[in-house]
């Protein structure tokens, strides 16, 4: 290989490294428009929640949902802690007037 080629890769790795610290930069900011993410109510922002395995069980926990954990993703907000508005799209339809 030679040195362009070397060195091609190796913008695009970087670049590839910037673009996701880009990302997750972005994710952990609140969003300006929504005023910010809230916590999630169900699970009080950690994104789990007990198992149903766990809640219904006779002592033994483990399950294929919660890998014997005991604590699931939140169903709720997705396991990311936080409370995100639901997009809606509302359509009018305005009334034609007739000639």
């Amino acid at each position: 290989m030679g040195p362009i080629v070397v060195a091609s890769q190796l913008a695009t790795g970087l670049g590839v490294l910037a673009g996701a610290m880009l990302v997750k930069t972005v994710m952990e900011q609140k969003p300006p428009m929504a005023g910010g993410w809230t916590r999630c109510a169900t699970c009080n922002g950690t994104g789990r929640v007990s198992c149903l395995c766990s809640r219904w069980s006779d002592g033994d926990v483990g399950c294929r949902t919660c890998a014997g954990s005991g604590r699931m993703a939140c169903n709720s907000c997705g396991g990311t802690g936080t409370g995100r508005p639901i997009p809606v799209q509302i359509s009018a339809r305005g009334k034609g007037s007739k000639s």
